[in-house]
């Protein structure tokens, strides 16, 4: 089971479409890469190669 990671200020921003998009501040907290192509990947993860730089 993934540990839950509460939310802070600056761990995301709402997109103009109404999203969450989540900043690479909450992706290095959270510790891992989970492959989904997100916008602000600190972890070099391309979705479109399935590769990690």
């Amino acid at each position: 089971m993934k540990e839950h990671i509460p939310l802070e200020e600056g761990d995301y921003y709402v997109s103009k479409q109404g999203y969450r998009v989540f900043t690479e501040k909450y992706h290095l907290k959270r510790g891992y890469c989970c492959e989904s192509g997100c916008r602000h990947c600190p972890y070099g993860y391309n979705a479109k190669t399935n590769t990690r730089n």
